[in-house]
């Protein structure tokens, strides 16, 4: 308090003029120089009290401020009673539980950030390390034949990868918010039969059976091309969870207050232990023979859950696994 320069020079100020007026009321009367004295004395240690007070006060404040400064885990936060110093005290302590927050935020979003990287980089050495060894191979392998099915074999894999670094491109951008979404009436017959166009020669190679139900004129909003998007991921997952003479059925109703859209195929279906985690990012299930990379359903739920609509999965009454959308009206 005394570092204070205007502490200091008040002090000199209220010493003079109560030095004074005490040596005036000792001139006239000494009763009177002794009752200036007395309040005096009263009034500098009433000041000094009242002034030591509000420094302890913003003390604690500034203690408050250096805590967040150094990232210290413990915030101090007391109780104070009206006044302007207790306003803001109770400001600077909002701010600093905000920044606070924010931190512990940044703080989380480096490490999902370090987490992702590394999550990655192991799917992306996989496939990278079976290309080296397929070229390494091609290098010394004479017959034609052999290197015909080599090749084929290290396309796919380049393939898959154009796919992964595509799909998790894709997931960064909607993190950071850059894609807008454009909010337009779709039909769902169309959207359905856009996102199954891909897949027809594949179908028809592997004979897999398509039913469908869904009729034309039912509409919901949304953006066609990243709902076709969402819809191409899961009949991926579909069809190469039903393998060879599959079926896979899609279904639309619409009601008053949604429409709802089920995707269900005959394949094993989903483990129990998966089901939690399923639309996690990187979740390649229990199983060893599980294909994909775990990303393709993290983006899907990702465009229909930002688009106001809801997308759950779980094994069917029948067999199977079956995907429902739904989007309020």
């Amino acid at each position: 308090m005394l570092r204070n320069r205007e502490f200091r020079q008040f002090a000199m100020l209220f010493f003079f003029i109560a030095a004074t007026a005490v040596t005036l009321g000792f001139v006239i009367d000494i009763t009177a120089g002794i009752l200036l004295l007395i309040a005096a004395a009263a009034f500098g240690i009433a000041f000094f009290a009242f002034t030591n007070a509000r420094y302890k006060k913003i003390a604690q404040i500034s203690h408050q401020i250096d805590l967040v400064l150094h990232n210290a885990d413990h915030l101090y936060i007391v109780d104070s009673d009206e006044g302007e110093l207790s306003i803001l005290h109770s400001e600077i302590t909002k701010m600093t539980q905000r920044i606070r927050e924010q931190n512990d935020a940044l703080k989380k979003e480096k490490e999902h950030l370090a987490d992702s990287l590394a999550d990655i980089a192991h799917q992306l050495r996989t496939p990278l390390t079976s290309a080296n060894l397929i070229l390494s191979l091609l290098a010394n392998m004479p017959e034609a034949t052999q290197q015909k099915a080599f090749v084929r074999e290290a396309e796919e894999l380049f393939v898959q990868m154009d796919w992964l670094l595509t799909t998790l491109l894709k997931l960064s951008r909607l993190d950071a918010g850059i894609v807008v979404f454009q909010r337009t009436s779709v039909e769902v017959s169309a959207l359905i039969e856009a996102s199954l166009r891909p897949f027809l020669i594949s179908m028809e190679l592997h004979h897999i059976q398509l039913q469908l139900d869904v009729p034309k004129g039912i509409i919901i909003q949304g953006d066609a091309s990243w709902l076709s998007e969402a819809m191409q991921n899961i009949f991926k997952n579909c069809m190469e969870s039903v393998g060879e003479n599959g079926e896979l059925e899609i279904v639309c109703r619409s009601t008053p207050l949604f429409t709802e859209l089920t995707i269900h195929d005959n394949g094993p279906g989903f483990e129990k232990e998966d089901l939690a985690r399923l639309f996690e990012r990187f979740s390649r299930g229990q199983k060893t023979s599980t294909v994909g990379y775990g990303i393709g359903l993290a983006l899907c739920k990702m465009i229909i859950t930002r688009q106001n609509g809801t997308i759950t999965a779980k094994n069917h009454s029948q067999g199977g696994a079956i995907f429902t959308i739904r989007f309020s009206k």
